[in-house]
């Protein structure tokens, strides 16, 4: 268990130096940030630093049973439970962008300026929130205020004190992966449609948009798997203890940590724009240093 626990420990700030790498080199040229494209790209980076930094800080809490007053554990739980969904719910705008550059391309400055763009974040943000406002209100409805200054060992399980509020988030998690699952399917069929029809110029962009928005729907699809793992989990439990902590490592590694450094290879590599500005922050570092 100690050696999956420190390889867990290795990846997470090998994602985290390759993600702050590439904010870094998000600043770097204004193209990138007054462009929407970029500017999602930017935003589902710090969601996955921000969601990974907090998710291993509750993994060690947890792994040595720290206890924390329940305040903070809500606090932590709240950043979670949004940043849990601002990546996915990202994910599907950069899909619809690239739909609308694809498919509406007279429309694309007009839907994608900087203002709209703005107007994005602040609805993705708030699109991610409905689980985390959902579960919360029940559980101040039903918690004492005694147990806000209880020491606990902080898990999100905590929050769930009846059975039902369970199948409600189930049930929550659900809608999002219906909603986004067809968000994507439209837009690739949309988009495969304006593929065939392309004059053969515009084939080699068209066919580009399309793979990534299938990229996308992959990153999407682990994502989504990670809102399933607690019943699979809690059903294994059942089985065998053993078998349970090796599911819950495989889990972590594959729903967790994998579609969070999916982001830098789909726009980080395969941008051309953004891979040079990358090798130019790479090469005058190791220039500095010499």
């Amino acid at each position: 268990m100690n050696d999956k626990f420190m390889l867990i420990q290795v990846f997470v700030v090998l994602f985290l130096c390759i993600n702050l790498l590439l904010i870094t080199t998000f600043f770097t040229k204004e193209v990138f940030y007054t462009t929407m494209r970029y500017v999602l790209f930017a935003v589902t980076l710090m969601s996955d630093c921000l969601f990974l930094f907090l998710a291993d800080i509750l993994l060690i809490l947890s792994y040595y049973r720290f206890t924390i007053q329940m305040w903070l554990c809500l606090i932590i739980y709240i950043v979670l439970s949004l940043y849990t969904f601002v990546t996915p719910v990202t994910l599907t705008a950069m899909t619809l962008e690239r739909y609308v550059a694809i498919c509406l391309p007279l429309r694309h400055a007009e839907l994608c300026s900087p203002r709209s763009t703005l107007h994005g974040i602040l609805i993705i943000h708030s699109l991610s929130s409905l689980q985390c406002i959902v579960v919360l209100s029940i559980f101040f409805a039903s918690a004492s205020s005694a147990s806000y200054t209880q020491g606990r060992v902080c898990t999100v399980e905590i929050f769930i004190i009846h059975t039902w509020q369970g199948h409600l988030r189930s049930a929550i998690n659900q809608f999002y992966f219906l909603i986004m699952c067809i968000t994507i399917l439209f837009s690739y069929v949309k988009i495969m449609r304006v593929a065939k029809a392309a004059s053969a110029e515009d084939k080699q962009s068209t066919w580009r948009g399309l793979r990534t928005v299938g990229l996308h729907a992959f990153q999407l699809l682990l994502c989504l798997i990670q809102l399933w793992c607690p019943f699979i989990e809690a059903a294994v439990l059942q089985i065998n203890l053993m078998l349970f902590i090796n599911v819950r490592f495989f889990n972590y590694i594959t729903f967790i940590l994998a579609p969070r450094c999916l982001s830098p290879l789909i726009y980080g590599l395969r941008d051309e724009m953004f891979f040079n500005a990358l090798k130019r922050l790479a090469l005058c570092g190791l220039r500095k240093k010499h």
